[in-house]
């Protein structure tokens, strides 16, 4: 049975499952499912339809499921999707999707997400996130997998940050951030290789290595982005588990639209 604060309110149409626990004055809304183990703070507020996963730890103050801050929306039944063993952090904002992209906002696995984060509309989460204090994420923005953005970065509409990407401190993103890349400043300059990030990960010295390797093509050789990518796809096959790095970087380069940041 799930555990609810008596003065917690749950609507009839949410779903608890087993081990839910629900902290006290929270709002839980018709279309809202949690999954097995998740916590929910005191007075959060979560909006449906929104389906939540297994074993997330949602702090007080929390609004998730909210209706998008699109001027275009019209209460259309659009969706958040949570995923397992999150944890959430005070006062963050999680928009549902719209009808103008795929109508669902998602949120991966294993993310640490802290105070103040607000993720819009049509955000495309990955897993094993860090995204620190008031991290600000505009609608349709898309974060691979491993990605760690410091404290007040902002992030534009549309821009794709890459696995292993990491932000300084107050970064401003307008453009694409490719993957193993650090930048920081408003607006950002590349700064190097998350090569700390990549060790921590179990990535080898010779696949930091090549990653430098990739890097210097891209950032400090002054070729042309189609040149740098062209010298990029000469590399595969130099190491032998290193040609999925250079597929990752050269699938994210073409998939770019609004440029990256360089």
């Amino acid at each position: 049975m799930a555990q609810v604060h008596a003065t917690a309110i749950v609507d009839a149409g949410a779903e608890l499952a087993a081990g839910v626990r629900v902290g006290p004055y929270a709002v839980i809304g018709a279309g809202v499912s949690v999954g097995e183990g998740s916590s929910i703070g005191a007075h959060c507020v979560i909006e449906g339809p929104t389906r939540i996963g297994r074993d997330n730890r949602i702090h007080d103050h929390a609004s998730l499921g909210c209706a998008p801050q699109d001027m275009k929306y019209r209460g259309e039944p659009t969706e958040l999707h949570i995923g397992d063993r999150n944890t959430i952090f005070q006062f963050t904002t999680f928009s549902r999707g719209t009808v103008q992209d795929q109508g669902v906002t998602r949120v991966g696995n294993d993310n640490w997400i802290m105070a103040y984060v607000h993720v819009a509309h049509d955000c495309q989460l990955g897993s094993h996130l860090i995204l620190a204090n008031s991290v600000q994420l505009a609608g349709h923005v898309h974060l691979d997998d491993w990605v760690f953005l410091g404290g007040l970065t902002g992030v534009h509409q549309f821009v794709r940050v890459g696995a292993h990407a990491m932000t300084g401190f107050q970064t401003r993103l307008a453009q694409d951030l490719p993957p193993f890349v650090t930048a920081a400043g408003n607006p950002a300059e590349v700064q190097g290789v998350n090569a700390e990030g990549l060790r921590r990960r179990g990535f080898s010295a010779e696949r930091i290595a090549q990653v430098k390797r990739m890097h210097k093509v891209l950032y400090r050789q002054g070729l042309t982005l189609k040149a740098g990518i062209s010298e990029l796809e000469s590399m595969r096959g130099a190491l032998p588990d290193g040609d999925a790095d250079v597929d990752l970087l050269l699938g994210f380069l073409a998939g770019t639209e609004r440029g990256i940041v360089r």
